[in-house]
């Protein structure tokens, strides 16, 4: 289970918004934006202060992606056992 910030970025691209003026109009470090990036944990101070610059719902910049259990895992899960 992860969260995937690939709405944020479409949103940006549609508002023609940078990743360094998301940064001055948020007011979050290179370093946010970085784990942003690559798919990381941030603070809900961070999605808070983004959604307040962008005027949106935190539902437009992430959503919960759920990862497929290989078969051994779901076996492993079912079984934990045996």
């Amino acid at each position: 289970m992860r969260f995937s910030y690939n709405k944020l970025w479409k949103l940006l691209i549609d508002r023609g918004i940078n990743k360094k003026a998301l940064r001055e109009m948020s007011g979050i470090s290179a370093t946010s934006v970085a784990k942003l990036g690559k798919g990381g944990n941030v603070n809900t101070d961070v999605l808070l202060r983004i959604c307040d610059a962008l005027n949106c719902d935190v539902g437009d910049i992430m959503e919960f992606i759920r990862e497929e259990k290989s078969k051994e895992q779901k076996r492993k899960d079912a079984f934990p056992n045996g």
